[in-house]
């Protein structure tokens, strides 16, 4: 993937001129010593937008960042010891870049851990198949469940099928999810990670073994979150690796009886510790007033979690430190957030929301970064007012600004988004993503050091140009 130059000069159009006009002291000192054309096409940027952008591309800030998080913490389930020392050292970070009013937000998950997972062909082929549990599946009798397997090409051939008629039987949902950079893909074949349990277990299965949503070819599988609805006893559910998927796949669709044993012993340990860290840059005019950016500290186990989503820890908190090391101060509050226990339900989205009811309606714009670290393609609004704002920001970045598309900001931003904070989102391109999303390949080493730090500079041009202006992207929404 080649990565993208972005050109020093620039035309902007009037809406970005009179923007940068009135949002950086530099700009009109810059406009005067350069205009030489109609006021319409003018071949410059703010000098303080065009110095966050080349500190931004020349520096390594959110890589640094990730890189420690990964390397000194590893990986962070939400509720472990892991998670809490996870937010014990991004407070120490958010202070080390300069933040202010540093803090811990408190609040409690679900606890659960992963216990043995093994899954064996009995008959007619014996041989071990590589398998993870899904997050807060119940686990299997002591002694495990050693059944025949029932197969359903895609998930909604299993919510078609009638109920009752797989009392006992070990129930297999494949479908493949597609690739997409935007990751299209993944809400549809989620279905199956999300409610397998429940629809298998309204049919009477003892067990589910899903393909992993994912798009890899190898012998990881994908973890995940899955649901249990309350009227529907709960059976145990993990997910196989896309190759062993295949095998087990091949085996049924020569028509053989498939006898399987499944393993899994997790098990929930009751309400534990979470919480979300916050930092801030106090507005200098407007303090009261924020400016969203944020990324999620929790990840899987298997994995490092860098992908998901140590780099938007990296991206949200080195766009601040972009900022705070150019000495600038923005008008409003730019606040950064990084939510505890996204991986488990957004408990750090709702969590936010509760705690900050009273004050929601001053956060002008939020955003989040939570989709690896590959290079932004397209910038998409959630304002209903302000949009110019958006676009002068993409201009000045050289990502084209996606007209006909809404966004809620992210996964943790949702909950925000819901009760009327104004969004924005970055796209990156994600059409590798899901090759390593909530599997043991999860590493730094996928990250590209120049990739982000274009995802740093686009965070850190829009927290600066949303601080700086005069504009309610609230407003009518």
């Amino acid at each position: 993937m080649s990565f993208i130059q972005l050109p020093f000069k620039k035309t902007v159009s009037t809406v970005t001129l009179a923007f940068m006009i009135s949002a950086s002291p530099f700009s009109v000192m810059s406009y005067a010593q350069t205009v030489d054309a109609p006021l319409t096409e003018v071949e410059t940027v703010s000098d303080t937008v065009q110095s966050i952008i080349d500190s931004a591309m020349a520096g390594t800030q959110g890589y640094d960042i990730t890189r420690d998080l990964t390397t000194e913490i590893g990986a962070r389930m939400a509720g472990t010891e892991a998670e809490a020392r996870a937010r014990k050292w991004t407070v120490e970070k958010f202070k080390e870049i300069g933040l202010q009013n540093v803090r811990i937000e408190p609040f409690s998950v679900p606890g659960w851990e992963r216990g043995v997972e093994t899954a064996e062909v009995i008959s007619p082929f014996p041989q071990n198949l590589f398998i993870t549990a899904l997050g807060g599946s119940v686990a299997t009798p002591d002694g495990g469940i050693t059944a025949e397997v029932v197969y359903f090409p895609t998930f909604e051939d299993l919510e078609s099928a009638p109920e009752g008629g797989l009392d006992g039987k070990i129930v297999f949902i494949s479908g493949r999810m597609e690739k997409a950079p935007d990751g299209a893909g993944y809400g549809p074949a989620n279905r199956k990670r999300r409610s397998g349990a429940t629809e298998a277990g309204k049919r009477g299965a003892a067990a589910v073994v899903i393909r992993s949503v994912g798009t890899d070819s190898h012998r990881f599988p994908h973890t995940g979150q899955m649901r249990y609805a309350s009227d529907v006893a709960p059976i145990p559910i993990g997910a196989l690796s896309g190759p062993d998927a295949d095998q087990l796949e091949r085996m049924l669709q020569n028509q053989e009886e498939v006898e399987l044993k499944l393993v899994l012993t997790p098990k929930s340990v009751g309400d534990l510790p979470s919480g979300n860290v916050v930092g801030e840059i106090i507005g200098s005019e407007r303090p009261e007033e924020i400016v969203l950016i944020s990324g999620h500290l929790d990840s899987w186990d298997l994995g490092t979690g860098a992908i998901d989503d140590g780099a938007g820890i990296g991206i949200s908190a080195g766009a601040a430190k972009v900022i705070l090391d150019a000495g600038l101060k923005p008008k409003r509050t730019i606040r950064v957030v990084a939510f505890g226990a996204e991986e488990i339900g957004l408990k750090g989205g709702f969590a936010y929301v509760e705690a900050h009811k009273d004050n929601l309606d001053n956060h002008v714009l939020a955003t989040e970064s939570d989709f690896g670290a590959g290079l932004i393609y397209e910038v998409q609004s959630g304002v209903s007012e302000g949009e110019d704002i958006l676009k002068a920001m993409a201009d000045a970045m050289d990502i084209p600004f996606a007209e006909s598309k809404t966004t809620n900001g992210g996964p943790d931003i949702g909950p925000m988004s819901d009760k009327g904070v104004p969004t924005m989102r970055f796209q990156q391109d994600g059409t590798d993503y899901f090759d390593l999303h909530h599997t043991p390949d999860d590493t730094f080493d996928k990250i590209d050091p120049k990739e982000m730090a274009q995802n740093v500079a686009a965070f850190a041009t829009m927290a600066w140009m949303a601080s700086e202006a005069e504009t309610d992207f609230r407003a009518n929404k």
